[in-house]
């Protein structure tokens, strides 16, 4: 009777957590995994699943949602020929790489460390987020030869550090080299799936001994399931909350709260 309620619980708060992600996204057009991500910390920790490898669960089952939201949010965007091929062809196969190595080097690394980066960086995107502007920017086109080797992997491997798709770091990136935005984040969908893929083949394969119900390797299907089926219910309620509404100052408000997360991640991680 105990492990059916505790198992009733866990999934009325992924149920929750779905749809509350699903919106933000398609409100702001972020990606779900840079909410999900401290999210599901909270929700196993909260149920007792603490352990020295919990933070690879949460990269691992973030990073599953994101195969299925990206290839759909991908496939929408294509539908409307937004999606820059060219961009894709040229930096997926350094993405990928840097994926694999992400990969590779959160599976030997404990929650706390995990924890920290994931602080570091969702701190950075958060100030982007809060305080950054649409007209910044670094170049005239995108990156390409050595810089374009250098900056790919960087995006894989960051992301995957950080249980995230392609929106986070390539949004900006690609609008700081002058892509325009519906652009941007149409690509970006595309990045996430050559983020995602690698890595969760990967995370399917690491062997960690405590584990909530229904997980295979880093990945929890329970998770990855009811939350799947809420964004995508409720990530076009958001968007049609965008077509109604200015969401750049909402968008600076979750900067600022995406801060705080990553602090409190932080404080975490330091054991304060």
């Amino acid at each position: 009777m105990e492990d059916t309620v505790l198992l009733a619980t866990m999934a009325g708060l992924l149920l929750a957590l779905g749809a509350f992600s699903g919106v933000l996204a398609g409100l702001l057009g972020v990606g779900g995994g840079i909410i999900l991500v401290p999210a599901f910390f909270y929700v196993f920790s909260g149920l007792g699943y603490n352990s020295p490898e919990l933070m690879q669960i949460c990269l691992g089952t973030s990073l599953a949602t994101i195969i299925v939201t990206s290839l759909r949010s991908l496939s929408a965007h294509s539908k409307k020929g937004a999606v820059d091929w060219s961009i894709l062809k040229g930096w997926g196969i350094g993405i990928a790489i840097g994926a694999a190595i992400g990969m590779l080097v959160a599976s030997t690394l404990r929650s706390e460390v995990l924890q920290a980066i994931f602080g570091v960086l969702a701190a950075m995107v958060g100030v982007y987020m809060a305080f950054g502007r649409e007209k910044w920017r670094l170049g005239a086109e995108m990156p390409k030869g050595v810089l374009r080797a250098v900056l790919s992997p960087v995006i894989g491997f960051l992301s995957v550090l950080m249980g995230i798709g392609g929106g986070s770091f390539g949004v900006p990136l690609m609008s700081l080299f002058n892509v325009p935005i519906h652009r941007a984040v149409a690509t970006a969908a595309g990045f996430g799936v050559i983020i995602a893929v690698p890595s969760v083949i990967g995370f399917l394969l690491v062997d960690i001994a405590v584990v909530p119900p229904f997980t295979i390797g880093a990945v929890n299907f329970l998770a990855f399931g009811l939350v799947v089926t809420m964004t995508l219910i409720t990530a076009p309620w958001g968007a049609a909350l965008a077509h109604r509404m200015d969401a750049k100052p909402l968008k600076r408000i979750f900067g600022v709260f995406l801060i705080l997360v990553a602090l409190n991640m932080l404080r975490k991680a330091l054991g304060w």
